[in-house]
This record gives C-alpha cells, sequence and structure tokens, in this order.
C-alpha cells in the first residue's frame, strides 16, 4: 500500500518541474502592458489558447519576443502590427474589421439573423396548415380497421 502511494506521489509531482518563466519589469505599468498583449495574442500552435496560457514553444517564443520587444520601448500597437504583419489577423483575439475579417465580425449576426427568419416563417406555416378531413375511402378502411380490432377477427 505504501509503495502504491509513493508511485501515484512521484506521478503527480512531475507538474513541479514544470519551468515558470520570470521577466523582470522596470515599473507596473510595463508589466500590465506585457500581461494584456499575451492574453490578446493568440497560440498558433494551439489555437484556442492565448500565449499566456499555452506551454508550446511558439508560445514560449513569443512572450519573449514580446517582452523583449516591451524593454525596447515598443507600443502595444507597434508589437501588434508587427505580429499581424508576420502571423496575420488570425493572431488576435480581437482581429481589426477589415474586409478579410468581415465574415468573422458579421457571419454570427447573419447566422442569428436567418435562424431567427427560419423560425418565423415555420411558425407561420404551421399555423396555416388546417386540419384535413380523411376522405370517404381513408375513412372506410379505417372503419375497417377499427371492426377488426373490437371483433378480432382475422383477415
Amino acid at each position: 500500500m505504501n509503495m502504491l502511494r509513493i508511485m501515484v506521489l512521484l506521478v503527480l509531482s512531475f507538474n513541479s518541474f514544470a519551468g515558470v518563466e520570470y521577466r523582470k519589469f522596470t515599473d507596473a505599468q510595463q508589466e500590465q502592458e506585457y500581461r494584456t498583449l499575451i492574453e490578446e495574442i493568440r497560440c498558433l500552435v494551439c489555437q484556442n489558447q492565448t500565449i499566456a496560457d499555452s506551454n508550446a514553444e511558439l508560445a514560449q517564443d513569443l512572450r519573449r519576443q514580446v517582452y523583449e520587444m516591451l524593454q525596447q520601448g515598443k507600443t502595444s500597437d507597434d508589437i501588434a502590427g508587427f505580429l499581424t504583419d508576420r502571423y496575420g489577423d488570425f493572431v488576435l483575439y480581437n482581429p481589426p474589421f477589415k474586409a478579410k475579417t468581415g465574415l468573422l465580425w458579421l457571419g454570427p449576426i447573419v447566422f442569428l439573423v436567418i435562424g431567427l427568419v427560419m423560425l418565423v416563417l415555420f411558425s407561420r406555416n404551421k399555423n396555416k396548415q388546417e386540419i384535413l378531413e380523411p376522405s370517404k375511402d381513408e375513412q372506410a378502411k379505417k372503419d375497417k380497421v377499427k371492426a377488426l380490432l373490437e371483433n378480432g377477427d382475422s383477415l
């Protein structure tokens, strides 16, 4: 039992070997700007994580590059511009509204409007449909089946 506990603790302790990045900043504003930037830049490997959340090597390189550019005195707009020139608008979680990114911004609204229009059309169509009376032939068949079921006769 003790051996099992030791094995479980050893397996769980591997996370403690993960490296922690420490960056030294000259002031709190620069550190806040760094945090904001790395939260707004998408990891190109993971694609659904920011570079702040990702442990991919590219994300580590991008974090280092953002830090170095801030140390050189570049602004957030300069850094974002550099990254979008290099990787495209996809690298930003909130890409600017352009002709290329128009579908990203307007697509959800268009699909919502189409869905609402379809919902209204289907509900109106359902209300307009009248309950049709069965024809004489259908009614005769229905009566025959009902009589057979009640009497228990076979065909």
